[in-house]
């Protein structure tokens, strides 16, 4: 067995609109397709010997042990890759379900599918499943616990911590979008000018301020003294003297504690003795020069969560310990006690696996014990100097318990501070009562407080506190998204997106759109290229001036990762034609429909898709998309159109000259075709249907007829602003055309555009793609020699596998075949090509360059139009 590509789709894909986050696996069986399951000779009990847990894979029996049944009835080895994959992932504390395996079109080559927690886990996943299944084959050995291992720590290397987790978590249950900002826990909520941003739980609306004074623990005491809030006495010291100074003023038991620590590191408990004062002096200077030294208040260690200067959680915190039986060693009883299943690696589960460290060793010698020292039954041994979960500590919830006195005093201190989301530690007997009755103080306010504790506590309710955050940051009808129109679609998509950009735009907002030629915010080029795909889409969505997203959506980044967004208001489909089929598993327009609709099947349910009625493939799915679907026609007497008219629904129709938008009998007109320069008054019918596509979506949306129609008259294509898109250039003598049309469809749109041009000669300059079927190369050569009196053959840029020799062979054969007889001549390099035609141009010529590579192509004609200016300048 090989692998031959692993791909992560991240956002909606051809295999599911819903299940985002999913590992796409193309696998060639080789010799193993002529053996299913049960011609393997003990492959199935190897199978449950190894990895017992399948039996809960019910697979499509819907029974337990329907997987089991399957691999002793015989299935092929890509399904049963499938379900380890999903297995090893679920045992490493990642739980999937979703598979799906299917064979390509290449016999043997499967795509194995499933999802996944993080991504990173998820392609180890695969790899490994392929490698478990070719040792079970062989029956040689394999440790799936080592596996199972690996997977948890690259699970926790790159997932998000609890805290920011949970945040996300609500997020998504609300359905608001989120990026993941780099690699740590910055996340994006919301698009465009109406994200949040957050790290673990400090929000984008945290102060900076509030930060550094909770981080300065001796300016958050000082403060909260002066606010007649409970606190330690204590003092801040730099060396021994200082530290005798303050122990002679307070008396022991004493905290010593570095002035910037977080998460207890530096911090020494309970100290009774000089001895131990100069230690814990050391151990707290080696995060900060500067200590402080405060009172021990006795009691429990409690903490307070205060969210938007309103309480919603407490908890009571439990350093980690074990319970002696009288019989087993402390290192005993630690193994014991993480046993329990809710402890685990890090942070997937509701308690961490406990571990011995400098901390616990020094605690245990504070009590003259070892690991070897068998505790009296009953016995309480802490292992731990701070209560932090992450250590192994344990919460208890006593959100119901707390005296309202010490609620208000909690809300006062998150203001006192700052803080939009404050932790308050608290030493206490309990806080049913007030602190000033039980004796209890502030040990300390928190900037980023853990979430942890109140979201899984060991014991009473789970509190959750990530609703109040996604509360504060969106509240009540604060919008979290910006429109977004997505365009799709074989031809047309770039000046569709255009145009609708422009009407966008026009109509008072701040617009970024992506096309196949850059990203652009208003009209400024931001990055150059072919900028189709999720990342660029996501580039948009990420700017935080962004007001509405016009997104050019193309197969190839659909196939590769998925779509970049989540919903989208408006969806697009142009049509669905002839073009890069035979590549990716896209072998005929039933599977390119596949891919296409995924943008209309992220269409929002109120949202609409707009389709094309004179598209077969389109109509072919018209029943079935999840929104409401408008459509529209060079032909208003399109079956479609009048069946659409009949029931009262919208279309978009050329009629008499106009654009007009119909719903039923009624009708209202945008305006004349002839008066829109980008139809070449109306002498080009492909770019009235990006006319008639880009008008209803934006009526759709809800612009007005009147800014619609002005916003089409003010759109004048160029070199510029629709680069590749039917440019013409003038000459004294001649005209230059230079276009992106690289498929029959394309081509045949150019010959209809040429019909209505009047000329004395038609040149053509073309070239075949190498990555397209024969047939279409052959097509593209029939129409060629249609509609060009010689035609110039160059050599595409990238020929994809093939020779320039089968490329141009293939052009001309299909020349022949246009009942036509056409001159030609091969020139290799595109621009000498041009520089050719344009050399040989007679009065009245009209060349049209299908150019591949549009900048060059402009460039040099551009050049050659200044040349002929500077020449009559000097007649």
């Amino acid at each position: 067995m090989k692998i031959e590509k692993i791909q992560a789709l991240r956002g909606p894909n051809i295999w599911s609109i819903r299940r985002k986050k999913l590992i796409q696996m193309r696998l060639d069986l080789e010799e193993m397709e002529n053996f299913p399951t049960n011609k393997i000779e003990g492959f199935r009990e190897r199978i449950e010997r190894l990895m017992p847990s399948l039996i809960s894979h019910r697979c499509s029996e819907g029974t337990i042990g329907g997987f089991f049944h399957r691999i002793e009835t015989g299935t092929w080895m890509g399904h049963v890759i499938e379900h380890i994959a999903l297995e090893i992932q679920t045992l490493a504390g990642m739980d999937t379900g979703f598979g799906r395996t299917r064979e390509t079109k290449t016999p043997g080559v499967y795509n194995v599918v499933f999802d996944y927690i993080e991504e990173n886990a998820g392609i180890y996943a695969a790899e490994q499943a392929v490698e478990i299944a070719l040792a079970l084959i062989e029956d040689k050995d394999y440790d799936v616990n080592a596996c199972i291992r690996k997977l948890k720590e690259i699970r926790e290397r790159v997932r998000l911590g609890p805290s920011t987790g949970s945040i996300v978590e609500e997020a998504v249950s609300r359905k608001i979008p989120w990026i993941r900002l780099g690699s740590n826990s910055l996340v994006q909520l919301g698009y465009g000018i109406n994200q949040q941003r957050f790290q673990a739980t400090i929000t984008g609306n945290t102060s900076s301020i509030a930060v550094d004074i909770a981080c300065n623990k001796e300016l958050t005491k000082r403060m909260l003294h002066d606010a007649a809030i409970p606190v330690p006495m204590g003092d801040l010291i730099v060396d021994e003297e200082e530290l005798q100074s303050v122990i002679k003023k307070i008396g022991y038991p004493i905290v010593i504690k570095p002035l910037d620590g977080n998460h207890g590191k530096g911090s020494s408990i309970n100290v009774n003795d000089w001895v131990s004062s100069v230690i814990g002096l050391e151990h707290a200077q080696k995060y900060s020069r500067k200590v402080i030294v405060e009172k021990y208040i006795t009691g429990y260690d409690f903490r307070v969560l205060v969210i938007n200067n309103k309480m919603v959680a407490a908890a009571r915190r439990v350093p980690a310990h074990i319970v002696g039986d009288g019989e087993s060693n402390i290192e005993q009883l630690i193994e014991k006690e993480n046993q329990d299943p809710r402890r685990g690696y890090g942070h997937e589960n509701v308690l961490t696996e406990i571990n011995v460290d400098k901390d616990t060793l020094e605690l245990l010698e504070k009590l003259q014990y070892t690991l070897e020292t068998v505790p009296q039954k009953g016995e309480i041994v802490y292992l731990k100097s701070t209560a932090n979960l992450s250590t192994g500590g344990t919460s208890i919830d006593v959100t119901d318990m707390v005296h309202p006195e010490n609620i208000t005093m909690a809300e006062r201190i998150s203001k006192i501070i700052g803080l939009d989301v404050c932790g308050i530690d608290i030493m206490a007997e309990n806080l049913t009562q007030p602190l000033k009755e039980s004796g209890g103080a502030i040990i300390e306010v928190n900037a980023a407080p853990g979430f942890r504790m109140h979201l899984a506590p060991s014991e009473g309710l789970p509190r959750n506190v990530a609703a109040p955050v996604v509360d504060m940051l969106y509240s009540q009808g604060k919008p979290f998204t910006i429109p977004i129109i997505a365009v799709t679609g074989t031809n047309g998509k770039t000046t569709t997106t255009r145009l609708i950009s422009h009407i966008v735009k026009n109509n008072g907002y701040r617009v970024g759109f992506t096309t196949s030629d850059g990203i652009y915010i208003q009209n400024t080029m931001l990055t150059k290229g072919d900028t189709t795909g999720p990342i660029s889409a996501e580039f948009i969505l990420k700017d935080p001036t962004v007001e509405f997203a016009v997104l050019e959506t193309a197969r190839g980044g659909i196939l590769r990762s998925g779509l970049g967004f989540s919903q989208c208001d408006i969806g697009v489909l142009t049509n669905i034609k002839e073009d890069h089929l035979g590549m990716n598993d896209i072998h005929n327009l039933k599977d390119l429909t596949k891919v296409k609709r995924v943008v209309l099947d992220s269409v929002k349910k109120n949202g609409w898709s707009v389709l094309n009625a004179e598209d077969e493939y389109s109509m072919r799915i018209i029943n079935d998309l999840p929104s409401n679907v408008a459509i529209f026609s060079l032909d208003e007497n399109n079956p479609y159109i009048k069946k659409f008219a009949k029931e009262g629904r919208i279309t978009c129709v050329y009629e008499e000259g106009f654009v007009t938008i119909k719903k039923g009998d009624w009708k209202i007109r945008i305006g004349k075709v002839k008066d829109f320069p980008i139809t070449m008054e109306g002498k080009a019918k492909f770019m009235i249907d990006n006319v008639l596509a880009a008008s209803l979506a934006c009526y759709l949306y809800g612009f007005g007829i009147e800014d619609i129609s002005n916003s089409l008259r003010t759109f004048i294509p160029s070199a510029q602003l629709t680069p590749g898109r039917l440019n013409v250039f003038k000459f004294k003598n001649f005209k230059v055309l230079i276009d992106f049309a690289h498929n029959p469809s394309g081509y045949e749109a150019i010959e209809d555009y040429l019909k209505n041009v009047e000329s004395t000669k038609k040149i053509g300059i073309i070239s075949g793609v190498g990555d397209r079927r024969d047939e279409d190369i052959r097509l593209c050569g029939k129409i060629a020699g249609r509609m060009f009196d010689h035609i110039i053959i160059r050599n595409e840029k990238h020929l994809r596998g093939r020779t320039e020799e089968e490329i141009n062979s293939l052009i001309i054969d299909g020349m022949q075949s246009s009942g036509r007889d056409v001159s030609y001549e091969t020139i290799p390099k595109e621009i000498e090509a041009l520089k050719h035609a344009m050399g040989m141009a007679e009065d009245g010529t009209f060349i049209t360059a299908l150019s591949d590579v549009i900048s060059n192509a402009i460039d040099l004609v551009q050049e050659y139009q200044a040349r002929e200016l500077l020449e009559d300048d000097r007649i």
